[in-house]
Parts: structure tokens; sequence; C-alpha cells
């Protein structure tokens, strides 16, 4: 009878039509814009093939271990990331509100630096790149194209025209915060063509947002391919994989390059959000969680590693054609996306090409993020509230409203003022210590709580062999130390 309640559960709730939906959707959640933007420039900023050092040991004792905790978690108990706290410790489930509240927060932000790529790929199919000339009317007196200064760094007292396309025609950014200003339409029309993209990917659930990962987890490695291939055939390009990864090893005495190691692995990991709970809630029992899970942490990594490659070796033609040190022009985060490689790709041939390659693999990785994000927070919601999200097309309907609710929230963050807002979020929202107070919970509930030994014979009960110890002694003793210290 029991058998026969779990197996009608299943079919309510749907499951991966085969392994490669869960892995390729997973894959899509963990890999996004922080293995572009974030990892390439930390490694470089804190001592090349140094950083490498604290990254895997983070990686060993916190990523890895915490990575398999949470798919586990959801495949056995088939709940999403708020109820599947009641089947093990349910006096730990506001873990998964807090969770949810996070995923909630960085919706609303995350999906604005779609609307910039957006609305940089349609501003991609123009006769003339707008970024790349000084002569629009957004343009100061100031204005210097890099077409006229390739011999070296911009004269004093002028502005570049990439700077000036993305501070006076993208943001038209205000004074401060207190001066909101205007909605900028255009980035409103692009953030609300990204919302709508969001919404018909999961509106079916797992059986719509399966079949969309074939497509964007997988694209943009072709993307990267290519930009990989055309950044190493550029002059320059060895001068800047050198730089990237040329060991300083003096620079794993400050505790920063520590910090920073551990905040890229929580966040390019999606750990402590309830991603890898809801999508492993789908799973067959039987699954083999523990393999996948090694397998997605090998491709997360893979990719960061190798993207800085594709990132660099265009950076180090940048530097030598304007003539300038490679640090001068190597940043992190959206200076990187909306300011550097703009720039980077008007000295290459035929730029509108590449700006499309580039803004087109932006999109999709943070596609990706963006609906497994949303679709994390509807198998929350849904498991917690069955009876009645379950009923006809309730869940759609709550999907429209979540959307529609985020997009109106969103309109402050595309306002003039709209920047300093969502730093805010960024900051104090979507920060690395929210998320080792969480790892630390989590690893408080399973290991000492409910019981490492006890979730160990859970998991050998699905995969039919038991894990590498290892896994649980960082549950129990090395990650909480580790997230403490």
């Amino acid at each position: 009878m029991g058998s026969v309640q779990k197996s009608a559960e299943h079919q309510a709730r749907g499951q991966w039509a085969n392994k490669a939906e869960f892995f390729l959707t997973t894959a899509g959640a963990v890999i996004g814009l922080g293995n572009l933007w974030r990892f390439p420039y930390l490694c470089y900023k804190n001592g090349g093939g140094a950083f490498l050092v604290p990254y895997f040991l983070y990686l060993v004792t916190c990523g890895v271990p915490l990575f398999v905790l949470e798919t586990a978690l959801g495949q056995y108990s088939s709940q999403g990331g708020i109820t599947c706290w009641r089947k093990i410790c349910p006096l730990f489930e506001g873990m998964g509100y807090a969770s949810q509240v996070i995923v909630l927060y960085g919706s609303i932000t995350y999906i604005i630096v779609l609307a910039w790529a957006l609305f940089y790929l349609f501003s991609s199919f123009s006769y003339d790149l707008p970024w790349a000339s000084c002569t629009n009317k957004w343009n100061t007196d100031s204005c210097v194209s890099f077409s006229n200064i390739s011999n070296g760094p911009l004269p004093s007292n002028s502005s570049s025209s990439v700077m000036e396309f993305w501070r006076y025609k993208v943001l038209k950014l205000s004074s401060g915060i207190e001066e909101l200003g205007d909605i900028q339409w255009e980035i409103a029309l692009c953030l609300l063509l990204a919302w709508t993209i969001i919404y018909f990917c999961i509106w079916k659930g797992i059986k719509s947002s399966g079949k969309v990962a074939y497509f964007t987890a997988t694209f943009p490695y072709v993307m990267i391919f290519v930009l990989f291939v055309r950044g190493i055939t550029l002059p320059g390009a060895l001068d800047g994989i050198f730089f990237y990864l040329n060991p300083a090893p003096a620079r794993l005495a400050d505790p920063q390059v520590w910090m920073d190691a551990g905040t890229q692995v929580f966040f390019s990991y999606a750990i402590c959000l309830g991603y890898l709970t809801s999508l492993g809630s789908y799973n067959k029992y039987n699954n083999d969680c523990y393999k996948d899970s090694f397998y997605l942490c090998l491709l997360n990594s893979g990719t960061s590693f190798i993207t800085g490659f594709a990132i660099f070796s265009v950076l180090g033609y940048m530097a030598r054609v304007q003539g300038v040190d490679i640090s001068l022009v190597a940043e992190s985060g959206p200076g990187l996306v909306f300011i550097v490689y703009p720039q980077a790709v008007t000295l290459l041939p035929c730029p509108q090409l590449w700006a499309v390659c580039f803004f087109t693999m932006i999109l999709l990785l943070g596609v990706d993020s963006q609906f497994v994000g949303l679709e994390s927070l509807m198998t929350s919601v849904t498991d917690r509230f069955p009876t009645i999200l379950r009923n006809g097309y309730n869940k759609q309907l709550f999907l429209l409203g979540l959307c529609s609710v985020c997009f109106l929230a969103g309109l402050f963050m595309v306002t003039q003022g709209g920047l300093y807002i969502l730093q805010l979020f960024d900051h104090y929202v979507c920060s690395g210590a929210t998320l080792l107070f969480l790892a630390i919970c989590q690893s408080v509930a399973v290991g000492w709580i409910y019981g490492a030994e006890r979730f160990y014979r859970n998991i050998e009960d699905m995969i039919g062999y038991r894990p590498w110890p290892f896994i649980k002694y960082c549950w129990v003793y090395v990650t909480p130390i580790v997230c403490i210290v």
C-alpha cells in the first residue's frame, strides 16, 4: 500500500525522463556567469596557479561533500528544498525557507544581467557597434575611441567609447541611490523579454525545463570553444595566459586569497540554495547520485579553468594592441562582460560576429541558472502546498504571478539609480557569509542530529554501494570547522 502511494506521489510530482535531463539541467544550474567572469579574475588576482591550492582544498572539504549531501537528500526524500528537512530533521526546516528567500531575491537581481546582455546582443546586429565610436548622441566631448589610441592607455581626463556606452546609454547612472530617476524603457523591455523566456522554460515544470537544458546547457560550450580557439590564435594570447596562471606562492599568506577561494566554490556550486535538493528530488530512487555529483563537480571546475584561457587570451591581445600592461585591462564581474570584452571585440576583424557569439554565450549561461533557480523555488513551494498547486492550472498561474511580481520589483533596478539597489542586494542578501552559515547548519543537521552514518546507509540503499568514508567525516568535522574558520 505504501509503495503504491509513493508511486502515485512520484507521478504527481513528475520525474526526469532520463539521466541526461538531470545531468544537463544541474550542469546548467551550477555553471553560470561566475565561472566566466569571476574565477579567471580571482585566479589572476590571487596568485595565478597558486590560487588553485586553496580552491582545491575548499572544493574537497566543502564543495564536493555538500554537493553530494544536497543531491542525495533530494533524491532520498523526493522533496524540494523546504519539505526535505521534514523527513530527516524537522527542527532545521527553517533552512529551507532561508535558502528559498535567497533564491527569490537572487532571481530578481540576477536577471538584470540577462536584460543587459539582451540589450548588448541586439545592439551587436548594427552595422557599426554602438560602443565602438564617439559619434553617438550619448557621447561626451571627452570620449575617445580605442581605434584612435592603439599605442597606449587612455589620455588623461578622457573616457572610452565603451565606458560611455555602458554608463550613459545602458545605465544612465544617477549620482546616488537617493536619486532613482526614470526607468530605462529599452532595458525594461529586455527585462520583460527575459522573464517571458524564463516563464516558458519552466511553465510545465521539469517536462519543459529538462528539454530546454539540452540546448541551454550545451550550446555555451560551443561558444566557449569558438572563443577559445579564436583567442589563442591572436597575437599576445600567450602573454595573457601566462598572466592568468603565473604562480605567486607568496599570495597564499594573504587571508583574502583563502576567503575568495571559499566564496567562489560556494557560489559556483550553487550550494545551500536548494537547487541541488530540488533537482535531485526528481531522480529515480536508485539513481547513482553519488557518481553524478562527482562528475558535475569536475565539469564545473573544469569549465571555470578552461574559460580563463578563452578570456585571458583575448585580454592579452587587447593589452598588446593598446601597448599597456594586462593588469590595466583585467576586470571581474559586469566590468569584464560589459566593458572589457566589448572593448576587445572592437579590435577584432568582423567585431559584430564575435559580439553576437559572446553575448549569446552570456545569455545562455545566465538563462540556465535563472530558470533552474526559479524551478527550485517552484518545486519547494509546490511540495509545501501540494493540494493547492497541483490542482488544474494553479501552478502555472502561480508561476505567472511570481514572474510578474519579480518583473515589477526588477523595474527599480533598471532606473537610473538601479545599479546601486542591485549592488545592495548583491552584497547583503546573496553574500558568502549567509551561505557559510547555512552550510554549517546543514552539516550539523545531517552529520550530528540525523546522523552521518544513518544518512550513509540511506545513500547505500539508493545506489547499492557505500560511498567513500571521507565524505562522511567532512559532514561531521571538516566542513563545519572550515566554514567557521
